[in-house]
């Protein structure tokens, strides 16, 4: 119970501090459960962000789901999405009746400051990791091939091509893991097989009932669930893809607006945590079904329950993959091509949406002195940003 209550504490304070979205929210985790409690080795944090990208559903979600089943079993996994998930949804239900009516309430220089923040500590991820990762010249060549693929083809995919090039990179071109210091660490996941395989069936059950639930005959509270579980299942390339399937799966039938539905969108990139969160908003205010508190947890609930069965059912045994030596050899060239999609998102869309000016460079500067030279939490220096964005940056 010690532990679970941990990671419920050090995820309640990553959801309350974790702006940036979801590239952020890997550095964000990577400098508090790699750096500071050293809960994971850098070369196991890959694996598991590499696993995440490979899967549909919000990839830093479930890397928190993941570090919490590692962690403390399922009660851990539970509580780090509990603590990194409820901060931002709590506000965004109480957000949705203000932000309908005065939208222009989320201008302002702090917005910008928590931007700029986001650059510092993407950068610093993206360092940490080349240097563990990528430090040979083999997977530095590799770790900027697939930043240059992904930034060069802005397509959802590019990113698990990136990875799939990686794993044949290392199979093929790149030497051989030293046995003595094995770039792969195999995960204690404490799942049992028949656990993970039974979530995996029941993974493939919903998917196979979502065109059942999605017909009109169903009622509509069946319908707009079944909307939040259909695209938790399909999206993929982050949270903010999710945001197209939930807007045709509600908007046309009338159960929300669209004006209200994109000053939710506004509010759910100015929160911390996860973009998915944006399903409170939604879940709070749908005509004819859903609604209220009830409304906002069910959906919720739908829109990240496909994300909890995928970690849970895959992550035993993409840990015994790893294992294999010609599977270590693939995660090397894997691991080298997570850093490049960092590195390729430190640019677009983080630093493209928080440097502006030549002072908002000088503060990320700043910030990211902060963290690296001056080893200071991440939590401390995003606040920072934000109270001087709020005295000195334009929005």
């Amino acid at each position: 119970m010690a532990r679970v209550l941990e990671v419920f504490r050090q995820f309640l304070l990553l959801g309350c501090t974790s702006f940036g979205g979801p590239v952020a929210h890997l550095g964000y985790f990577r400098e508090r459960f790699v750096q500071r409690e050293q809960w994971l080795t850098d070369a196991a944090y890959a694996d598991l962000v590499a696993l995440c990208q490979f899967l549909p559903g919000p990839a830093s979600s479930q890397v928190g789901m993941g570090i919490g089943l590692l962690r403390a079993g399922w009660p851990g996994a539970l509580a780090a999405w509990i603590g990194f998930t409820f901060p931002s949804a709590i506000l965004l239900v109480l957000a949705s009746a203000v932000l309908s009516a005065n939208p222009e309430w989320l201008a302002g220089g702090w917005i910008q400051g928590l931007k700029v923040a986001a650059v510092a500590v993407v950068a610093q991820a993206v360092l940490g990791m080349q240097r563990k990762l990528a430090p040979d010249r083999g997977r530095a060549s590799l770790m900027a091939f697939a930043a240059v693929l992904v930034l060069l083809v802005p397509l959802a995919w590019v990113q698990l091509l990136a990875l799939l090039i990686g794993a044949v990179a290392g199979l093929t071109l790149l030497s051989p893991p030293d046995d003595r210091a094995l770039g792969h660490e195999r995960l204690t996941v404490p799942v049992r097989r028949s656990v993970s395989i039974l979530l995996l069936l029941v993974l493939v059950g919903l998917l196979i009932a979502l065109p059942w639930l999605t017909a009109e005959a169903r009622p509509v509270a069946i319908q707009q669930v079944a909307g939040f579980l259909q695209a938790g299942s399909l999206v993929f390339g982050g949270g903010h893809v999710v945001l197209p399937l939930l807007e045709q799966s509600l908007v046309p039938p009338g159960w929300i607006s669209l004006d209200q539905f994109l000053a939710g969108y506004g509010a759910a990139q100015a929160v911390p945590g996860p973009m998915f969160s944006f399903a409170a908003f939604l879940g709070f205010d749908l005509r004819g079904g859903l609604q209220g508190i009830g409304g906002a947890l069910i959906a919720l609930l739908a829109l990240f329950l496909p994300a909890f069965l995928l970690i849970g059912g895959v992550l035993p045994f993409w840990s015994d993959l790893g294992t294999l030596q010609a599977m270590r050899r693939a995660l090397k060239g894997i691991n080298a091509a997570v850093v490049g999609v960092l590195l390729a998102a430190l640019f677009q869309p983080v630093w493209l949406a928080g440097i502006k000016t030549s002072a908002d460079f000088s503060l990320a500067l700043v910030a990211f002195v902060l963290l690296v030279g001056w080893k200071q939490p991440a939590w401390r220096v995003v606040l920072i940003c934000g109270l001087v964005g709020g005295f000195a940056l334009s929005s």
